[in-house]
């Protein structure tokens, strides 16, 4: 006795793609049902008109839209709930950005120390490490200069005394992080690293841990949920560390 196979999953996708315009999410919908094993019926939606036609008839606000065997999901966040996935909140606290940048810079000062010097651990990669991290800090804050001053004239000391410092303050360790990797101008880099480096720990201390204020971090620009802390403070004493290392090995 034969038995047949049962009917394969059935999902109905609606999204947006357009000559100028691909919704992602329509595209991560797609890719997500696949992934679970359903068959799509993946409905384009072409124009302006037929979206916002689509949008009246089934009474919701966005697309893409999923139906599975004829039941409406929702959008993409929804069908990633449905699945039992983690749905990412746009306000939540989160290092994630920090960490991404020192595995990164760690992973480049490793890589740079191998080429130059036949092997990746040294003292050199230690210091390019920190050098490189603060490049890419600086280049983070420099995305939106405006939005990076807002927030770190929320907590340090300096930049609310005086406004121009939130602003000269990213060019500064960008300055400090390109010299000290050159090992060039260390006269300029080391007290300039320095003086950022002791005001920013000094803030970051006092708004954390004298006066037990909840803030986001600018460490990583102006856009950031990262939450001011230990992480903060450690960006300022590596500036602090590599000055004084700096200083005193030359």
């Amino acid at each position: 006795m034969t038995t047949s196979k049962p009917a394969p999953n059935q999902a109905t996708l609606h999204r947006m793609v357009m000559e100028k315009h691909v919704c992602p999410f329509g595209v991560k919908s797609k890719h997500l049902l696949e992934s679970k094993g359903f068959t799509v019926d993946d409905n384009w939606l072409t124009t302006r008109e037929q979206t916002e036609a689509f949008k009246i008839k089934y009474n919701v606000k966005t697309t893409p839209q999923t139906f599975i065997n004829g039941a409406r999901i929702g959008g993409y966040d929804d069908l990633r709930r449905h699945f039992g996935k983690k749905v990412r909140d746009p306000k939540a606290l989160t290092y994630k950005p920090v960490i991404a940048v020192f595995a990164t810079t760690a992973l480049m000062a490793l890589a740079a120390s191998m080429a130059a010097f036949g092997s990746p651990l040294t003292i050199r990669a230690g210091e390019w490490f920190i050098a490189f991290s603060m490049c890419v800090l600086a280049i983070l804050k420099l995305r939106d200069i405006e939005s990076f001053s807002n927030m770190f004239i929320g907590y340090d000391l300096l930049a609310r005394r005086w406004i121009p410092y939130s602003y000269i303050y990213p060019f500064a360790e960008l300055l400090a992080g390109v010299l000290m990797t050159a090992d060039v101008l260390t006269v300029v880099a080391n007290p300039t690293a320095l003086f950022i480096g002791v005001i920013g720990a000094v803030s970051v201390f006092k708004a954390v841990y004298v006066d037990k204020r909840e803030l986001k971090c600018a460490c990583v620009g102006g856009d950031s949920n990262v939450p001011l802390g230990f992480i903060s403070l450690t960006e300022n004493l590596m500036m602090i560390a590599m000055a004084v290392w700096m200083i005193a090995s030359h």
